[in-house]
This record gives structure tokens, sequence and C-alpha cells, in this order.
């Protein structure tokens, strides 16, 4: 039987006519990264989300480009979470683990739940390759798998077999396993293979062989599903629960990019992005040189450091900047996320954190940039701070962040993350029109009438200096890093002019919180002693533990920072309601770091940094724990 690893909500019903019912399941692809593993997850996951389940994917792959063929650091998979209700994470440990190879199943037997079911392929079971994979024997012979339930098939043979009739190479013919493999699995889970199938056509339109085969062999492992008794049942998972409205599935990157692209409508602005290709933000580039027409602008840099100058210097000449990078960028970008907080001008850096430090783990995910995003600059160089916490959620971050931004004349930084930047799930479209404005404010004339140009005097409320753009008459204005005079903007060394500036510049971010609204507290009968509070994409892992220790009995409320410079006004308020307050995060405890120093709650951290995202059953354990001490 296959179900969902934590939650204890599934059922299953088995009907006449040999359809099983779920309430979800989590699938797993892997093989090697020439394989097309992720090509087969991301179609599977688009098939799901046509039939209206719920969705959340894990995509994992090696840093390599190509590492050696049938090794263990060459295995590439793809992690699905379907599900009849609403789910918040890709699971902890799959149900179904599809393997396309010896070194799949080495790697990945240790993370699928015990009488889950394996798929594999046969075909690569050589002496060579189970050697390659650190094998002694053949798994599929000496009874160590019995504790599963186990499809042994040449789904290369059958591949490459039912191609034939397109005159391609073996080599070429066995590339579309993965889509005879695709076939089988959505047999399996009843899923339609018309969008895949129509997906095919358009993408290998110019390859017709190509095209044909991999629709042939997609079809072919339905077919064989189909007929073969081997598996005896197939599983159905209704649609999910949703708001009424139009969906689409959505990743990270490409929700963050599109929130780029709403920034420009909403406020009116000719959108600038400067970036250097980087794991795992490069998505975001190529998706926005896709959209010359809404007023974006690309320009692929030849560094880091030319990408956020440019992107400054577009943002000076009144365009909305935007910087997109990793960890390792935003230490080369330092210098001018400096200079932009002297400027005083609007520019967005997106930072898609990824496991370091220096080249580190550059496909894997981390959160352990927060720090660096506080205090990674020379002198006082404050900045606001936003992280989304799930894939969709990407889009109104970055609204938020340019909103900020414009408002208040100031760098903000959005940490994303690996996992978010490619994991996917249902998204619902939103309205445009009912986007909030973003409304920039250009300065048009001296503010004193005759007199002349203040492009340090500040707004009451904000403390936004005016955006000035070059060319407009009587609004000219020195530019550069040297200290400004209060008002005037002339260089100014007076000791206590530069007190007063580093004050200014840092109550103008503080100021940030007077908008950003309470923080708001998921703590349902109103009776818990522990809060668990995160940021990022450890909203889903401690979500998902949260549930899991309710439905046991035992109270526990959570909250879930989007804004972590500054804090919301009343976070303190909120921490000192509570006994204890645990941090899960995805490094050494940063964010428990910054909370009790400024709020003196002896917060306590769950870290882990293995790459991947936190582990439910762990957390769950953690709490348990945690509100047991309370009593």
């Amino acid at each position: 039987m296959v179900g969902a690893p934590y939650s204890g909500e599934v059922t299953t019903t088995e009907s006449s006519s040999g359809v099983e019912e779920l309430a979800s399941v989590v699938i797993r692809f892997a093989g090697d990264s020439g394989d097309g593993m992720q090509l087969t997850g991301d179609r599977f996951t688009q098939e799901s989300a046509v039939f209206g389940n719920d969705i959340a994917t894990l995509p994992n792959f090696p840093a390599e480009i190509r590492a050696p063929q049938g090794t263990l650091p060459g295995v590439s998979s793809f992690q699905l979470h379907l599900a009849d209700h609403d789910i918040l994470t890709p699971g902890d440990t799959p149900d179904v683990l599809v393997a396309m190879n010896p070194a799949a199943l080495k790697v990945n037997l240790g993370d699928l739940r015990r009488g889950g079911t394996i798929i594999v392929d046969t075909h690569d079971f050589t002496d060579r390759n189970l050697s390659k994979a650190g094998y002694a024997s053949n798994p599929l012979e000496d009874g160590s798998l019995d504790d599963y339930v186990v499809h042994a098939i040449d789904l290369t043979g059958m591949t490459v077999a039912s191609v034939e009739e397109f005159d391609l190479g073996r080599k070429d013919a066995a590339r579309s396993k993965n889509m005879f493999a695709l076939g089988l699995v959505s047999w399996m889970y009843g899923r339609e293979t018309d969008t895949t199938a129509a997906f095919i056509s358009a993408r290998f339109a110019a390859a017709p062989d190509v095209r044909d085969a991999n629709i042939a062999a997609l079809t072919a492992g339905y077919n064989f599903g189909e007929t073969t008794e081997a598996f005896g049942v197939r599983y159905e998972i209704g649609p999910a629960p949703m708001r009424t409205g139009t969906y689409r599935s959505i990743t990270g990157n490409l929700a963050l990019a599109y929130g780029i692209v709403a920034s420009g409508v909403t406020s009116g602005l000719p959108v600038f992005l400067g970036s250097y290709p980087i794991t795992p933000a490069s998505d975001i580039l190529h998706e926005l040189s896709k959209h010359k027409r809404f007023g974006v602008t690309t320009f692929q840099a030849e560094d880091e450091i030319a990408g956020i100058g440019a992107a400054l210097g577009a943002s000076f000449g009144g365009a909305l900047g935007f910087t997109t990078t990793s960890g390792p960028g935003v230490s080369l970008k330092s210098e001018t996320i400096g200079l932009a907080v002297m400027l005083e001008l609007p520019l967005v850096v997106v930072c898609v954190q990824r496991g370091g430090p220096s080249t580190g783990l550059p496909t894997k995910t981390e959160q352990a940039d927060l720090l660096q995003a506080m205090f990674g600059r020379n002198g006082e160089a404050p900045v606001p701070i936003v992280a989304p916490q799930s894939p969709a959620d990407c889009f109104d971050a970055a609204l938020e962040a340019a909103r900020i931004a414009v408002t208040y004349r100031t760098p903000v930084i959005l940490l994303s993350d690996g996992y978010l930047a490619n994991g996917s799930e249902p998204w619902l479209v939103p309205d445009v029109e009912a986007l909030p404005a973003i409304e920039p404010r250009f300065a048009t004339a001296p503010q004193n009438g005759d007199g002349p140009f203040q492009p340090y005097a500040r707004d009451a409320a904000t403390l936004a200096r005016p955006w000035a753009v070059p060319g407009v008459a009587g609004l000219e204005h020195r530019i550069g890093g040297l200290e400004k005079a209060d008002g005037s903007g002339d260089i100014s060394y007076d000791p206590d002019n530069h007190d007063l500036m580093v004050r200014l510049r840092q109550e103008k971010v503080d100021r940030v919180a007077q908008d950003v609204g309470p923080t708001f507290v998921d703590d349902p009968d109103g009776d818990a002693r522990v809060l668990v509070i995160g940021w990022g994409s450890s909203f889903g892992p401690i979500g998902a533990a949260c549930r899991a220790v309710r439905a046991s009995g035992i109270s526990v409320a959570q909250a879930h920072l989007r804004h972590l410079n500054p804090f919301p006004a009343d976070l303190g308020d909120v921490l000192q309601r509570y006994d204890r307050v645990l941090v899960p995060e995805m490094n050494l405890g940063q964010l428990r770091m910054l909370l009790r120093a400024k709020y003196l709650v002896d917060a306590v951290g769950h870290n882990r940094m293995r790459g991947l995202p936190l582990h439910v059953d762990e957390l769950v354990e953690v709490i348990t724990t945690l509100e047991k001490e309370t009593r």
C-alpha cells in the first residue's frame, strides 16, 4: 500500500475495478544525469497539476554538468508529492522510487519507506555498472530488497522495441526510456498523457523522428501498464479543493521573474535587470529576457560587480533596478550595495541561497546568507530584507521588495533559496488590476520654488529622499559614495553630520516596520506554550510538523517571518507570550541569534545543513520534546 509518509491521514479503498484510492503519494524519479529525470518529473508534475492535485516538488541534481555515467555523484532525481488535500512539503520519504540504474537505486534506497514500491530498469544492472555503484552483488537477486515491492523491468529494452520503426540507433532509441517510465507511472496513477504528448510535439517539432519516438515510448509505457498483470492495481488520487480561479504550476524562480515584471507594471517603471549567471538564480535572468514587451531590459554582465553597477545606474536613471545572484555573488556585490545605501536609490538584490561557503554545494539549498544580508558590508549600511516562504510566494515577495525599495529609496535584499527556486506548487494567477500600486513619485521641481534643490531632504513619514531623474531642469545634484551633507547632499566630512546621516539611514530602514502589518501567529486553540518561528523555505516543513503535532493532541503555535529587517513591530510581544521559542533553520542558528540579541528571548534552534529541506519527522520529535519540557 502506498501512502503519505507522516500525515496519518491516508486512507485507501480498493474498488472492484482494481483501482485503489489514496489521499496522497510521494514519487521519486532517479537516474543518471543524462537520463532526463528532471524532465520526467516536471511532466508528471504538470499532468498532476492539470488533474487538480495539490503538488510540491523537490528537484535534486548534481553540480557537475555531466558526472561519469553510472556513478553515484552523477545521480539526478526529482521528487513529487501529490495529494487530494492541501500539502506543504515534497515529503520526507518517497513511497515510490523509479530507479533507472544501480547508482540511482544505491543513492536513493535509504530514503524510501519500508514497504514502498521500486520500479527499476534492469537493463543497466551489469557487473560493470554494479561495481561502479558500489554493489558487491546484484540487489535484484540477493534478497536485500525483500522489504520492498519490486518491479524489475527492462525499461530500456522495451523502449528500444517500441521505437524500432523510426530507424534510430540503439543509443538514440534508448534515450526515450524516461518517457516509457513516465507513461507507466502515468497509468499507475490515472494521469492523462495528452499534455505531455503536446509538450513533446512542440519541443521537438524540428526533429520529427525524436518527437515521434518519444511519443511512441510514452504511449508504450502507458500501454504496458494497461496490459501487464505485474502491478495488479492502479491508484487514484482525487483533485484537491482549491479557491476558484485560474491555476498553474510554478517554480520559485519563475514566480520571482513574474513578480519582477509585475512590479514594473504596477509602478509604471521600466525594469532593468543587471545579472551574471550563477546557480541557482540563472533561470530568473533567462525568463526575464523573454519579456521585453513589458518594458523589461536584461543585461548579462561580464561579472557580478558589473551586473549590480548597471542595475544601480539604471535606478539612478529612473528605472527599477534589479540584480540576481547567490551567496558568492552577494559577496562581490557588497561594495555596490553599500553605494546604493549611500545614494539612497531603489534597488532590489535577489539572493537565491545555496550551500556554502565558497563554491560549496551549488545545486543544493541552504539558509545561511541571512547574516551576510544583514551585516555583509563595510560601515553602518542597513538594508531591508524580505524572504518568500514557498515557490508561489516568490511572486508576492518580489512585489513587496520592489514596493519597499521604491517607497523608502533603499536597496532591498530578497532571500530565496535553491529549494524554492527549483521546487514547484500550484499558483493562483492573480488579477493584475487588484495588485497594489507602487508609487515612484519622482521629484519634478526644487522643494523651495526658486531655491536650490535639496536631494537629501526627506519625506516626513518614510524619511525617503527625492528621486530626481537626471535631465530634469533644476534638479541637478551631486552623486557618489562620499558622505552627504544633510539636505544639500554636498560632500561632508563633518563628524556630527556623519553621525546624523548614519542614524537617519538606520531610522529609514526601521520605519519600514510601520506598514508591514502585525505578525500572524497560527495558534488555533490559544493554549500553546511553544512557538515555532521560522523564515523562508522552512515554512512548509514547520507547518507540516505543527499539523502533525496538533493531530496528536498537543497545542503548538507557528509564526513565519517575511520581513527579517526590520522585524515586525509587534514581534517582541509575540515572543514573550510563549514559554519556549523554537527556531528551525538550514544554518547554524542565524535567525535565532538575531532574535536572542534583539529581544533577549531564550530561543532554541533546530539546525540542519544537508542541502535538503528540513525533515518533518525530525521537527515533530523536537517540538513534542520541547512541549513536554514546559509542563
